[in-house]
């Protein structure tokens, strides 16, 4: 196999990632950054993008040089003082009774992040995350139920939001006519998090997303009173015996909207929709899929996870002065792990840009990322995704796209890749 398969005409500094455009089709420009530029220093945003799978699971398995938590020395030396805008984001919180954001268990080091997510394990173990088997075929069946005689949906919003919020709620013990008020705080935080807002749009997410916080708060005062079997129920009572105490509010309320919310709904509700643009833009998958669901189902998820990498990138933190392919990344720098890039890398996978439903280790691909911060909700969103398709297998003959409906564009986002919507319709059985 070739090392390199040259993009003829382009370089690096052709694209730029907070352009709607590059966002919304990004293929293209990670080719030419994994041929050209395997570490590039973006100059829009300051941050070394790394795109070839092998070096993107060196930075992810080595903690000595790479981190979330960071060097906090090198990265103030590195990195300019809070903008005034920030300054004045980050006043709201108190101007609004609301908790400031903490660092979440994604954003912490070893020690510390260890001691933290031994409790999420608990909280998060095998056993208990099989148990909602039954839950997640039965809200994905009940939501075809809602519209499989009208032959037609919105995909994204009639199934693909839903079906996870709900899960992710059930296991939080929020009630599921609230799930929409949280949903409209966490598309808020999804909005801002991805760094391209206004101002007045960012701090009209804060309020939504202060006003979640105040409706949280209830909540964990209940569970501290009368605590039940729900995962949030663990998460607020459970001591982390290295730090004597349990989570403070503030640091709950970061879990809440970062990875309990936005990680645990948003990256399937991605997933779930991208599946059903490909099996309607690839008959031929949709029809072998359909041959055999048994032996086909679990790749044809893994290959979704991999093609369409619901998280598109996240950040590190360089520790030392680290070199790469003769460049040096600076300690205190960030870093953009660029796992969609990685995941349709030629020197890994064979036939990348293809859906293979015969692809051998279909799950070595790095959505979930690698080593310590290898994410917790992975056994969930895989359940998610299987029992999407798997009711969609069983309950539709043929699907197609709902005749000029449908623009296909994604949200604008530096870190996620969401459609807006997928309007389809379809023969039921």
């Amino acid at each position: 196999m070739s090392d390199t398969t040259e993009t003829p005409g382009k370089t690096p500094d052709d694209f730029n990632f907070l352009d709607p455009e590059v966002q919304d089709c990004p293929y293209e420009a990670y080719q030419v950054l994994r041929d050209q530029a395997p570490v590039y220093r973006d100059p829009h945003t300051g941050q070394y993008v790394i795109s070839r799978f092998e070096d993107l699971r060196e930075v992810l398995l080595d903690t000595e040089n790479f981190g979330n938590g960071g060097n906090r020395a090198a990265q103030a030396e590195a990195r300019p003082q809070l903008t005034e805008r920030q300054m004045r984001m980050l006043a709201v919180y108190e101007e609004n009774n609301g908790w400031l954001p903490e660092p979440t268990l994604a954003a912490r080091d070893d020690p510390n992040h260890r001691q933290m997510r031994n409790m999420f394990d608990k909280a998060f173990r095998p056993g208990k995350i099989k148990q909602l088997d039954p839950f997640v075929e039965s809200v994905a069946n009940r939501l075809f139920d809602a519209f499989i005689e009208d032959g037609h949906c919105d995909w994204v919003h009639q199934f693909a939001v839903p079906l996870p919020l709900i899960v992710i709620g059930h296991q939080m013990g929020v009630k599921e006519e609230d799930i929409w008020l949280i949903k409209r705080a966490t598309d808020a935080w999804v909005r801002r998090f991805g760094q391209m807002v206004s101002e007045e749009e960012e701090r009209e997410a804060l309020d939504l997303e202060i006003e979640a916080q105040h409706y949280f708060k209830k909540v964990f005062d209940r569970l501290r009173e009368e605590p039940d079997d729900t995962l949030l129920s663990d998460l607020v009572n459970t001591e982390i015996p290295e730090w004597g105490r349990t989570l403070t509010d503030g640091e709950l309320q970061s879990e809440m909207m970062s990875d309990t919310f936005v990680g645990g709904s948003e990256t399937s509700t991605n997933a779930i929709g991208e599946g059903v643009k490909i099996l309607i833009e690839q008959p031929e998958i949709w029809e072998q899929l359909k041959s055999d669901p048994d032996q086909y189902l679990r790749t044809f998820v893994e290959e979704v996870l991999r093609l369409e990498s619901p998280v598109q990138m996240l950040g590190r933190v360089a520790l030392n002065d680290v070199e790469m392919h003769g460049v040096t990344i600076p300690a205190g720098a960030s870093i953009g792990t660029r796992y969609a890039a990685a995941n349709r890398d030629e020197r890994r996978f064979e036939c990348p840009a293809d859906v293979d439903l015969e692809r051998k280790n279909p799950m070595a691909h790095l959505t979930f990322g690698a080593g310590i911060h290898y994410c917790l909700g992975a056994p969930l969103a895989r359940r998610e995704l299987y029992y999407s398709f798997k009711t969609l297998v069983e309950r539709v003959d043929e699907m197609w796209f709902a005749p000029g409906k449908n623009d296909f564009k994604h949200h604008p986002h530096m870190f996620l890749r969401a459609l807006k919507e997928l309007h389809i319709e379809f023969k039921a059985k």
